[in-house]
């Protein structure tokens, strides 16, 4: 019998996702704004990249990195000794990265815009909110980094403080070009002007237009992108536009879009969700006299899933409200309801409850002796100027009526999605909440160092999705073969079950294979691992 010792290690995506970095210079970049000792045995750029795939590969509390580095093969793949990353010499790194966060960022995205021909000329905006878990009392923070504290959480965690981030993503592939870590009570109305000038450092001498939810509509926020040159795309808040104007628009004069969303693809054509705009001009005046007047487009859309999810919404709350109704006029009169002040105080919670105080009308009778009696209706006027406004939202842009028509800016911003998706990967397949950081400090450098595996992550997909051409779908992602667009979740999973046997001087090292949509997904990334030189023992 001979024995023969076998090492047999994790390989996954970590060949891909060292090309990636590579050609993003993430580990030069990070060591040439932070250098790290001469003595050192890693530089921190080394250690930045070591937890951006972690991030990548195995994303879990950043504890115990060493054990995964041990049986993922990051010694073969990155060089880096799995002894070295131990938690101190991670906080290091993350301490180091900390003062020169946005210095990073934008260097990094400026070099994924160069390096991979990313599209900037319209980049969406938006911002999330991430649980942190801890006490963090406010005297033990430093205020020269994002301040941890309570805030609007995304995930109604509002037992726990939080941190914020700030992403900008293209429209060409949803590439997370820039990224930004805020206060967790920081406004996001306030924001916006911040955002736009790192946009315009990032992108240079290029044009760029920015699409963003409803908070940059303010005076303030609207008047420096105006002042800026920058065009913007943004959701009009409902309370800045009355129902009566949407009541009494003429659905039949708005001009049908020529777009159907995703999801709505393989649906006969009866069933999709269609669109028809509207166009008139948007006034906004400062709280001083002085201040200038603007006035800017503004877009009315009409959309029939909202105006089926309203009547739905309506239909509801009238049905709740009218059972409930019913019911008290049955016990008015009664031990509980026996006077005109029990009766009013039980109909002002229910209007305020099921949202039906406009359009509620009713008349109490009886008392002094006799008993009360209530009745009651809907006022089918209300409710029919309310149905005349379902469907109808606007949105507000600065771009001239002869560049885009109403139909493109709809069009436009209805790429706000992308960023939501990447919002969903960050959370998800990285798993960025909850946080676990002693230190706020160190909590902004960490998810600035996800923002990093994030951008690594989409990169990755739209390198597979242009590879694919024009269809961009693939078959083997699921056990049916079903085709479909693969997305950076899916290209993670496969990749993952690959591993490397590790070799010695008369059996050469092998990567382990076991399907074919592994093969096909690493030449759609350009990745030979044949040509690779690993180390044998």
């Amino acid at each position: 019998m001979v024995v023969t010792s076998v090492v047999e290690k994790r390989l996954g995506a970590l060949p891909v996702a060292a090309e990636f970095l590579r050609r993003l210079d993430v580990a030069g970049i990070v060591d040439e704004v932070c250098p790290g000792g001469a003595s050192a045995y890693l530089t921190h750029g080394q250690v930045i990249e070591a937890l951006v795939v972690n991030r990548l590969t195995s994303p879990a509390p950043l504890v115990r990195v060493g054990d995964w580095a041990r049986t993922w093969a990051v010694e073969e793949v990155f060089g880096i000794e799995p002894a070295l990353l131990n938690d101190d010499r991670l906080a290091r790194a993350l301490d180091a990265i900390a003062p020169e966060l946005d210095r990073i960022a934008g260097t990094v995205g400026a070099r994924a815009i160069a390096e991979f021909g990313i599209d900037v000329s319209r980049l969406h905006w938006d911002m999330t909110s991430m649980s942190v878990h801890g006490a963090f009392p406010a005297g033990d923070q430093d205020e020269q980094y994002p301040v941890i504290g309570y805030g609007h959480p995304k995930d109604r965690r509002v037992d726990l403080k939080q941190v914020q981030a700030g992403l900008a993503v293209s429209a060409d592939g949803g590439i997370p070009v820039h990224a930004r870590v805020f206060d967790g009570g920081a406004a996001e109305v306030s924001q916006v002007v911040g955002a736009m000038k790192d946009l315009q450092g990032m992108a240079g001498a290029r044009e760029f237009l920015m699409v963003a939810d409803s908070k940059p509509v303010s005076y303030t926020n609207v008047t420096a992108l105006l002042a800026a040159g920058v065009d913007f795309i943004a959701p009009v808040p409902a309370a800045q536009v009355k129902d009566e104007l949407y009541a009494a628009l003429d659905l039949a004069q708005a001009q049908a879009v020529d777009w159907v969303p995703e999801r709505d693809a393989g649906k006969p054509a009866t069933e999709r969700e269609s669109y028809r705009v509207l166009e008139d001009t948007h006034t906004m005046a400062g709280r001083r006299k002085r201040d200038p007047v603007h006035r800017v487009r503004r877009i009315l859309v009409h959309s029939t899933a909202v105006a089926a999810g309203q009547r739905r919404a309506r239909e509801k709350r009238l049905a709740r409200a009218r059972e409930e109704m019913d019911r008290l006029a049955g016990a008015a009169g009664g031990r509980h309801y026996g006077t005109h002040q029990k009766i009013t105080v039980r109909i002002g919670v229910i209007a305020a409850k099921r949202y039906v105080t406009s359009c509620l009308r009713w008349t109490i009778t009886g008392g002094e002796g006799e008993p009360c009696a209530l009745q009651w209706h809907f006022d089918q006027d209300v409710l029919a100027a309310e149905a005349a406004a379902d469907g109808w939202w606007a949105l507000l842009t600065s771009i001239p009526a002869e560049q885009a028509g109403p139909d493109q800016i709809l069009v436009h911003y209805k790429g706000q999605g992308t960023v939501e998706r990447r919002y969903h990967d960050f959370k998800g397949p990285l798993a960025v909440a909850p946080v676990f950081v002693q230190h706020n400090r160190r909590v902004a450098a960490l998810i600035q160092v996800i923002c990093l595996a994030l951008l690594v992550f989409s990169l990755i997909e739209r390198q597979v999705r242009r590879a694919l051409g024009a269809e961009q779908t693939m078959i083997g992602l699921y056990p049916d073969n079903r085709r479909v667009r693969p997305t950076g979740r899916m290209i993670f999973y496969h990749l993952g079950e690959l591993t490397l046997r590790i070799g010695n001087t008369t059996d050469p090292p092998t990567v382990q294979i076991t399907r074919g949509v592994q093969l096909h997904l690493l030449d759609l990334l350009g990745t030979d691992i044949t040509r690779t030189r690993w180390p044998q023992t």
